[in-house]
């Protein structure tokens, strides 16, 4: 009991010194920003032939880097499993965790750390074989079922198929990689996951023509970052980004026109872009840190569509991602 709770003590005060190393003063300090992304999801976070690392995620860290340093290619990108992504932001490891990690309730009251705002609505779906033929997942039953390891899609797929009285073997892997190997040598009958997931992976596949993605989601997955307890000022930033990414998007204002705006006569702009208001500096930047943001990654519209929307391999729809006035959940709040 003693070493348990020693440990316990020990693990407190390592996250109360971290929050007490103000995460903004670190980055500064070091010059760069350490990024916490998946090292292969396809649209999120993935690195390209080069080793680039591209997708909406790792494109969230570059916006994080341009509002805080000025310069969106001062990031090191750390590439986390589902296993280790959470310990490593709560050991300081990174400064920030953007890993199309679902957002739920115990996550938000048991590990030490904030979740940031929604940045992408999901589902978790499922992929087979379209010579299975099989169009719901009811029609699952009895099939072996493809998993990551420490995932919420884990419990999930355990959940359905008890309240649906239908069975599901789950073959489950530590490493998204290995999932999909396995997948696609049909080692499984069907695989699950973040619906956008899937649809990279199987963008991805040798034969993709022969992969289905079912039409039918079994969950809720707001994705969306992860911060450390106790630095509002860093979690503060960290949502800002994203709100004034989507309020970007909201008045028009684009990668190609940001630096007009600022000049122009729309007052939201003018707060947005750091023309009047001061906002940059009531949480410790610049007042220029969106238009810095906004001329290295565009707006919200503008990062979905290159990376998982109509301009990407992906080709999803906005759906739920679009904005709020145009049948979506994407809403900022306001810049006043």
């Amino acid at each position: 009991m003693r070493t348990i709770l020693a440990a316990t003590a020990l693990f407190a005060a390592s996250l109360f010194s971290q929050a007490e190393a103000a995460t903004l003063d670190v980055v500064r300090q070091r010059g760069q920003l350490i990024c916490g992304v998946s090292a292969g999801f396809a649209g999120f976070s993935a690195p390209d032939t080069q080793g680039t690392y591209r997708g909406l995620d790792a494109d969230y860290c570059r916006a994080v880097a341009a509002a805080v340093l000025g310069d969106a290619t001062k990031v090191r990108f750390v590439g986390l499993t589902a296993q280790n992504r959470f310990t490593a932001l709560q050991s300081g490891e990174i400064d920030v965790l953007f890993r199309n990690s679902t957002q739920t309730f115990l996550r938000g009251t048991s590990i030490g750390l904030t979740q940031g705002p929604v940045n992408f609505y999901d589902g978790q779906g499922f992929v087979v074989r379209r010579d299975a033929n099989v169009s719901r997942v009811r029609e699952l039953d009895g099939a072996t079922v493809c998993v990551a390891q420490g995932t919420t899609h884990e419990v999930t797929l355990g959940d359905y198929a008890r309240a649906n009285r239908i069975r599901l073997n789950p073959v489950v892997f530590e490493r998204i990689d290995s999932m999909y190997q396995a997948f696609f040598a049909g080692r499984c009958d069907a695989m699950t996951q973040d619906a956008s997931a899937l649809a990279g992976a199987i963008a991805q596949a040798p034969n993709a023509a022969q992969y289905l993605v079912l039409g039918e989601t079994i969950s809720k997955e707001p994705l969306g970052p992860f911060t450390r307890n106790g630095d509002e000022q860093w979690t503060n930033i960290v949502a800002w980004v994203h709100y004034g990414l989507v309020e970007a998007e909201e008045n028009g204002v684009t990668q190609a026109n940001a630096e007009e705006q600022s000049r122009g006569q729309n007052p939201v702009a003018q707060r947005l872009l750091g023309t009047s208001g001061e906002f940059g500096q009531r949480i410790g930047l610049d007042n220029r840190w969106m238009l810095n943001v906004i001329r290295a990654v565009g707006n919200y519209g503008e990062v979905f569509e290159r990376n998982v929307g109509q301009a990407s391999v992906l080709r999803l729809p906005r759906g739920a991602n679009g904005l709020w006035n145009q049948g979506g959940l994407m809403y900022a709040i306001p810049f006043r």
